[in-house]
């Protein structure tokens, strides 16, 4: 019961990791507060829950600051405080990124290679992604965790909460492998995370980043089985990540047994990345 009396909130809480997270926060003696924009998703995961009479079930389109500031005021109104924010929601493709044409154009020419011919395929992903594209990526991924963010932080501050903000972004953050909104905007939120660290803790208040690998969950089948595969084999572990694992990891930096760590980035990726 390492987050016995703590209120935690978890956005992009519907599935994969983030419903990991919600489940095993809830076991262990959390107040989860779950969030996605997919109402019917989070009140799945609530109604799954060990402790759910205790727990809520939020929609928020985290994008809209509006809509975060609203979401703070309901979870000040039923609990009077905040422990722990996850940011977990995050998008990692959407249409008009210009990732579909460059998986075409990268097939092309992993073949014309293969066949020892001078490639004459460029992959230009940058060529395809429109403003929408990069707008919509980013306004999740980075500016959600912003909004997300500064609203917990008040909300702890408040509350008088030594708290803890986790911010789940990705091993794509250093390798530059993936959408290139993607890849940018949780490189983004690296720094985010480090800038709050400095400025926060003398409150109390700890953020770390987890930079999960390659992780069964939705956002994994967007990819090609043969880059699933190729992904798979390149885990010195030798498999895929399972989402109860990334929660085991919010798990640690959420409770007292984390209590030194603050402005740190862990990879949580089978060794495919050591730090």
């Amino acid at each position: 019961m390492k987050l016995k009396g703590k209120v935690a909130l978890v956005t992009g809480a519907g599935s994969g990791m983030g419903r990991a997270t919600a489940e095993l926060f809830a076991a262990e003696g959390a107040s989860v507060v779950v969030v996605d924009i997919d109402e019917a998703a989070a009140q799945r995961t609530v109604a799954g829950l060990a402790n759910r009479e205790d727990c809520l079930a939020a929609a928020c389109d985290i994008a809209d600051g509006e809509s975060v500031v609203r979401l703070f005021a309901e979870v000040e109104k039923r609990y009077g405080r905040l422990d722990v924010l996850v940011n977990n929601a995050g998008l990692g493709q959407v249409p008009g990124d210009g990732f579909d044409k460059y998986q075409q154009r990268l097939a092309k020419r992993s073949e014309q290679l293969a066949a020892g011919a001078e490639p004459d395929v460029f992959t230009d992903m940058i060529v395809d992604l429109t403003d929408a594209g990069w707008q919509r990526i980013v306004d999740i991924n980075l500016n959600g965790t912003f909004y997300c963010s500064r609203a917990a932080v008040r909300l702890m501050i408040a509350g008088g909460s030594c708290g803890s903000i986790i911010n789940i972004a990705s091993l794509s953050a250093f390798s530059g492998e993936g959408p290139l909104a993607y890849c940018a905007s949780k490189a983004a939120m690296i720094g985010l995370g480090k800038c709050l660290a400095r400025d926060l803790g003398p409150r109390g208040i700890r953020v770390n980043t987890i930079c999960p690998g390659p992780t069964r969950t939705p956002m994994m089948q967007s990819i090609s089985k043969e880059w699933q595969q190729a992904l798979e084999r390149a885990i010195p572990l030798g498999r895929l990540l399972e989402p109860e694992e990334i929660a085991r990891t919010c798990l640690f930096l959420a409770s007292d047994d984390a209590s030194a760590f603050t402005g740190q980035t862990l990879a949580a990726a089978g060794g495919m990345m050591m730090l």
